[in-house]
C-alpha cells in the first residue's frame, strides 16, 4: 500500500493531493491570492483526515520542483522536506511544467503541449512536450514576441496553457496556435508521475534538494516611505 502526498506551490495556486497506489483519493487546492504559508499545512492536514490515514502511513512526499515563484517554491520544499525528515520517508521532485503537460495530455490529444508559467512582463517559463510527455524543448525562460514558436507552428499545432499563456494570446497569433484556460498547475497532475518515480525509486536527496528556480532571486528594495 503506497500513500504519496503531492504538494504543488510553484504559482499562486496552492494544491495538495493524496494518492494511493497511483490513484488520486483526496485533493485540496486554492486559486485565491493567499500565501502558501497560510494554507499549505492546513490542506495537508485536511486531506489526511478525510482519507482517514495518519502521517506515519505515508510512503513518500512529492513536491513540485519548479520553475515558478521563488518564495512559493521554497515554502513547498521546506514543508515537504520537513515531513520527509520527520517520518524518514523519501522525497520525490516533479517538474512543474511536466505535470502541467501531463494534465493537458489527458484532455487534449494530438497536439504539442506548451505549458507556460508567468514570469512577469512578457516573460514566461516554458517547455515543449509531445502528448507522450517526450520533451521537444527543455525548460527555459522566454520573452515572448511575434517570432516565438514561429518555426514549429508552421508545421504543427501547439496548445498553449497555464498562468503565462493568457498574456501571449495577442502576440502568438498563428492559426496552428491554440490557447486554453482550463489547464494549470495542480497536485492531482503529479499523482501518476510521482507514483512512477516511487516505483522506480527516483528520489532526491532530502538534505540537499533545492527547487529549480531557473533564475536567481533578486531582492528589490521597497520604494515606499514608512516615515
Amino acid at each position: 500500500m503506497s500513500y504519496i502526498l503531492n504538494i504543488e506551490t510553484s504559482t499562486h495556486i496552492c494544491s495538495v493531493s493524496l494518492s494511493k497506489n497511483g490513484q488520486l483519493i483526496e485533493l485540496e487546492e486554492s486559486h485565491e491570492d493567499k500565501t502558501h504559508a497560510e494554507l499549505l499545512t492546513v490542506f495537508i492536514d485536511d486531506v489526511l483526515k478525510r482519507a482517514g490515514i495518519k502521517a506515519n502511513e505515508l510512503s513518500a512526499v512529492a513536491v513540485c520542483e519548479g520553475p515558478g515563484s521563488y518564495t512559493s517554491l521554497r515554502i513547498g520544499a521546506s514543508v515537504a522536506k520537513g515531513i520527509c525528515y520527520g517520518l524518514n520517508i523519501p522525497l520525490i521532485a516533479i517538474p512543474s511544467l511536466k505535470s502541467m503537460a501531463y494534465g493537458a495530455s489527458q484532455k487534449y490529444p494530438d497536439q504539442l503541449l506548451c505549458p507556460m508559467i508567468d514570469a512577469r512582463r512578457m516573460e514566461v517559463y516554458t517547455a515543449l512536450y509531445r502528448n507522450t510527455l517526450e520533451i521537444m524543448q527543455e525548460t527555459h525562460a522566454l520573452v515572448v514576441d511575434e517570432t516565438s514558436f514561429s518555426e514549429i507552428l508552421k508545421s504543427q499545432k501547439v496548445l498553449f496553457f497555464g498562468t503565462g499563456a493568457e498574456k501571449c494570446k495577442q502576440t502568438i497569433t498563428h492559426e496552428n496556435a491554440t490557447f486554453v484556460n482550463d489547464s494549470f498547475v495542480s497536485s492531482q497532475h503529479m499523482v501518476t508521475l510521482s507514483y512512477e518515480s516511487f516505483l522506480n525509486q527516483f528520489f532526491v536527496d532530502t538534505a540537499y534538494f533545492e527547487p529549480f528556480y531557473l533564475k536567481e532571486f533578486i531582492a528589490v528594495k521597497s520604494q515606499k516611505s514608512f516615515f
